[in-house]
């Protein structure tokens, strides 16, 4: 989905909703993992003249998922330093590897999502990965990147290969470790998680019955993987959805747009 260049406040709703609806649909791990967001700032240079300078936004390390307000957001700079830390507690190196490497490689992606649930899990433990068994995992008919497991990301040298093996996909599984999902928006980013989560559930529960597993062909997987595209890049499709689902935490107090002051 094509999206115009956001405000810094909208892009922070945006991920503070974000990381909300990740907790409330249970797909959070404690203070664990982490969604960033690319806040592109021109910042003067001298002269008259601007410079592009790239900023992303994560989340502090300590607090849950479900505390999060827009006005918490540590904003990073791409080698890691802090620039803004509102409330004092830092960001965990380990998220910062994985996001920054491909927030670098990948200038088009603008969100990058990152989960430790039980059936991404679970699924990142099996030797074929995700199967064309359902209407959900069929938008990610080689669409789908994974990546060997070196350990808690704390190596600088793994961006490289986490980015060569993401290649040009839009969701990876981190084998032994967790999903990952990318969106041109926070937004899409979220969505297409979901839609990650639930293949991953749903064959977990077909796999349990023991049963036949009926395969969708090819050419089948690819005529949906493109209706799935068609759809994000429709004026009425991930914007709509993603409003949708923000609406979900109306009825909740602590809205994460308002500020903690």
């Amino acid at each position: 989905m094509s999206t115009p260049r956001e405000t810094e406040a909208g892009v922070r709703r945006d991920l503070a909703a974000a990381y909300r609806l990740i907790a409330l649909d249970g797909m959070d791990d404690g203070i664990s993992t982490h969604i960033s967001a690319r806040l592109p700032d021109e910042a003067p240079s001298g002269e008259g003249q601007k410079e592009e300078r790239e900023r992303f936004l994560l989340n502090p390390f300590g607090l849950r998922f479900e505390e999060i307000r827009a006005d918490d957001l540590v904003t990073v700079a791409a080698d890691g330093t802090v620039l803004d830390d509102p409330t004092g507690l830092g960001i965990n190196p380990a998220g910062f590897t994985i996001h920054s490497a491909i927030h670098a490689a990948r200038p088009e992606v603008a969100c990058v999502l990152h989960t430790h649930t039980v059936a991404g899990v679970a699924l990142s433990c099996l030797a074929e990965g995700l199967l064309p068994l359902n209407q959900w995992a069929l938008q990610f008919h080689d669409r789908l990147a994974y990546h060997d497991y070196e350990g808690i990301a704390l190596d600088l040298d793994e961006r490289q290969r986490l980015t060569d093996d993401l290649g040009p996909h839009m969701a990876m599984v981190l084998r032994q470790h967790g999903l990952l999902t990318c969106g041109r928006s926070v937004g899409e980013a979220f969505l297409r998680m979901r839609d990650l989560e639930r293949s991953c559930q749903t064959q977990l529960a077909a796999q349990a019955t023991r049963r036949e597993l009926l395969a969708v062909s090819p050419a089948m997987a690819e005529h949906v993987a493109r209706q799935y595209e068609a759809w994000a890049e429709s004026p009425a499709g991930t914007a709509l959805a993603w409003q949708a689902e923000r609406r979900r935490l109306a009825p909740h107090s602590d809205s994460p747009d308002t500020d903690r002051g």
